[in-house]
């Protein structure tokens, strides 16, 4: 475990977010109903690095929907720690790229904080920062259309974080980029992670990038999706999926999807 995890201890921690016998319920215009939640309970605390692990189709879009206020509870409830609001300091970063592809990556980052009325030479100089930290300096004046896809998502979650959000959801974020950018993507996260402690959400139904990045993983069945199990992750940063207890990990959590991602 590293000192930054240790001293950081997540059970000594307020609650950043809550939800109690959750559930969800979508409706077709005939009538047919899908449930994608059921009976959902879970704790993340402020500080927290928590990956959600499970099939396609098994709701994990959906929880991440509930938390950020996009969509609402059929059942039970949802509470936000203190601090926390919908629309204000809750980022969602998504598989697919947020980028508007008239603005150039300088004016994409800085766009939400023109939104809440910050002047522009403090949005510029936030948004130079936060791109120089997700590797993308020289690339300020750059067109989506002109940035690979790792340097798109790389410019995507410095969007998110240029809001200096409390709570970071994060929805598959580098499913849609090759295995050696996303090595580079977790890095980088994980590097962020350390630096500001945010609490973040992340979606996945890779198990390698469950254990290579979360504080705790939690296992989702399949529809209805709900927690089946979790697992503390203590493993050193950065993470060797060489090493026998990543090893042993990843085939515990394997064997508690119980074939769900065949």
């Amino acid at each position: 475990m590293t000192p930054a995890e240790t001293n950081n201890s997540p059970r000594e921690k307020p609650i950043a977010l809550e939800l109690r016998k959750a559930g969800k319920i979508f409706r077709s215009d005939t009538g047919a109903e899908v449930r994608a939640l059921e009976d959902v309970n879970l704790v993340v605390r402020q500080g927290e690095f928590v990956t959600l692990v499970g099939a396609t189709g098994c709701g994990k879009t959906t929880l991440l929907n509930l938390v950020a206020g996009l969509d609402t509870a059929d059942s039970g409830h949802l509470r936000l720690g203190q601090g926390l609001r919908f629309g204000d300091n809750i980022a969602h970063v998504f598989q697919h790229y947020t980028l508007f592809p008239w603005r150039t990556t300088l004016s994409n980052v800085s766009f939400g904080l023109k939104m809440r009325g910050v002047s522009r030479r403090q949005r510029q100089a936030r948004a130079a920062e936060l791109l120089a930290r997700v590797g993308l300096s020289g690339f300020e004046n750059a067109y989506p259309h002109e940035l690979s896809g790792g340097m798109r998502q790389r410019a995507a979650i410095a969007q998110a974080l240029a809001i200096e959000p409390k709570l970071l959801l994060m929805d598959e974020p580098f499913g849609a980029v090759d295995d050696s950018t996303r090595a580079e993507l977790q890095q980088m996260l994980t590097d962020l992670w350390q630096d500001n402690h945010t609490t973040i959400m992340f979606v996945t139904h890779n198990i390698d990038e469950a254990i290579v990045l979360g504080s705790r993983v939690l296992v989702f069945t399949d529809r209805p999706g709900r927690v089946s199990r979790e697992f503390e992750i203590s493993l050193p940063r950065p993470r060797n999926r060489i090493a026998g207890e990543f090893t042993d990990l990843f085939v515990s959590i394997r064997k508690s999807l119980s074939g769900q991602l065949d």
